[in-house]
């Protein structure tokens, strides 16, 4: 069965979610260890979280 237009949306953003996290990971050996432990804290502290987002979407509802 073919992919809804709203499916392929949402995987086409999952796709930007990853380049925004390599792009952290290549800027991340340039931090001090301070700018990196600030930098871990927020997203710690980001919701809706990545681990909230992957049980909501493996939830069965």
């Amino acid at each position: 069965m073919p992919l809804s237009g709203e499916a392929i949306r949402t995987m086409n953003y999952v796709d930007d979610i990853s380049v925004t996290l390599r792009r952290i990971l290549a800027v991340l050996p340039s931090l001090t260890e301070e700018e990196r432990q600030r930098v871990s804290d927020h997203i710690r502290g980001a919701e809706p979280s990545y681990e909230s987002v992957i049980t909501a979407v493996a939830s069965k509802k």
